[in-house]
């Protein structure tokens, strides 16, 4: 018989067995705390803790479950999210990402979880890039429970912290209750609703959140920004073009130029054009992309030429790009795809070059240019470059990964092997 029917049909025999080792609650916590010694034959003796009246019992019953961890964790662990208690909520959701995603429980929110007296303290990143990789499906039943929490009516910061993970596990089922958990108003469980939304990329999600591009909090304000210029739902770019003439100042103003720029739309032409010789190097960036991603060979050369006489690395970087996307592959060592590649050994703007090219590798004239000059390409630049070939879902890409992956250098190798496993999950 399965733990949750026996738990239903018979608590007192349940209560009973917790009370068989040990008689007050302190002492039960030990004894919980110590099977995390025998591994996976300790779980089924956690079982009946789980139901234990004292709620200190019960969250270290989470504890050690996650430190545990396997298999056998993960229904105990989802059958916690009906808890009411905000430790356990925080506890087990985390544990349950950090079976797919190692190392998030030291990571997540449940690494920074402390307790003054009746008080739980945590401390909330902003760091939230994580993601399981695309080859990993979580099981629907946990995406569904954590759903139920986000939606719920439990304490915020933990159906916050379930919205988190929805979104690092993609969990395409729980899109209604994020939509649901919107409904909060309160500006972290927004936020992290957003990030959410931007992780499982459903494009129809976004006229849902429209709304939000007039939030007064500028950091929900933002976030959805940005969401809904991944989501690249065309039905966005009225509401975008609205925010962004009513703009309060210059950082909602280029949040709103940057998503227009992610949504090919003529539109927008007149807007980008215009902005292409500001002063602020960060709409010159915007325009350069915008006007790169409506596709018109002849925009090329013009772009060309910002990026010639561009001074600023943001601004040039994205001229750069789009020079790149409308024909200019030549790999020569001042041509604008060269200089991507350069930027990649750049701590500072990596990260920005590394979005860049995952857009481009998806052409075959780009990924033609660059394979011959990848057994000249620098350490971090091979590193960089398999990350990208595997993150832009070209399958033609794989013959360049095979390469990679036989560099002499282990990091390089198993950079390449870890982005050919993504390119199967994406093209099987």
């Amino acid at each position: 018989m399965r733990f949750a029917t026996l738990a239903l049909l018979c608590p007192a025999l349940l209560l009973a067995q917790a009370s068989t080792p040990a008689s007050t609650p302190k002492e039960r916590q030990n004894y919980v705390k110590s099977l995390s010694k025998e591994g996976q034959a300790g779980i089924p003796k956690l079982l009946p803790y789980a139901q234990d009246p004292d709620i200190d019992v019960r969250r270290e019953v989470i504890r050690t479950m996650v430190t545990i961890g396997g298999p056998a964790s993960l229904e105990p662990l989802t059958q916690a999210l009906a808890d009411a208690d905000e430790e356990i909520l925080i506890r087990a959701t985390d544990g349950l990402v950090n079976f797919y995603l190692p190392g998030y429980w030291e990571r997540g929110l449940s690494g920074s979880m402390k307790r003054a007296g009746s008080r739980l303290m945590s401390r909330w990143t902003d760091t939230n890039d994580q993601v399981v990789p695309p080859h990993v499906e979580p099981r629907a039943e946990i995406v569904a429970a954590l759903g139920k929490v986000v939606s719920g009516n439990g304490p915020l910061p933990a159906r916050a912290n379930a919205a988190r993970a929805v979104g690092v596990l993609r969990g395409r089922a729980a899109i209604d209750d994020l939509v649901a958990g919107l409904a909060s108003k309160d500006s972290k469980l927004l936020y992290e609703a957003l990030v959410a939304f931007e992780k499982i990329r459903d494009r129809a999600a976004a006229p849902k959140i429209h709304y939000l591009l007039r939030d007064l909090d500028e950091k929900v304000q933002l976030a959805a920004f940005e969401t809904v210029g991944i989501l690249k739902n065309p039905e966005s770019v009225t509401p975008l073009r609205e925010a962004y003439e009513r703009a309060r100042n210059d950082k909602v103003r280029r949040a709103a130029l940057s998503a227009l720029a992610q949504i090919p739309a003529e539109a927008s032409r007149p807007l980008f054009t215009a902005q292409l010789d500001s002063a602020d190097e960060s709409l010159r960036a915007g325009a350069a992309e915008g006007l790169a991603r409506l596709g018109r060979a002849e925009d090329g050369p013009l772009l060309h030429t910002k990026f010639e006489a561009e001074t600023k690395m943001r601004a040039r970087l994205a001229q750069a790009f789009g020079a790149a996307l409308l024909g200019e592959a030549a790999m020569g060592e001042f041509d604008p795809l060269r200089y991507l590649v350069n930027t990649l050994n750049q701590k500072a703007w990596k990260g920005i070059a590394e979005a860049y090219l995952i857009e481009l590798a998806r052409n075959e004239p780009i990924r033609a240019a660059i394979a011959p000059v990848l057994p000249t390409a620098t350490k971090q630049e091979k590193i960089s470059l398999s990350a990208i070939l595997g993150r832009s879902g070209a399958a033609a890409g794989a013959p360049m990964l095979e390469t990679l992956s036989k560099d002499p250098d282990p990091e390089v190798a198993s950079e390449a092997l870890r982005a050919i496993r993504t390119l199967r999950a994406v093209n099987p």
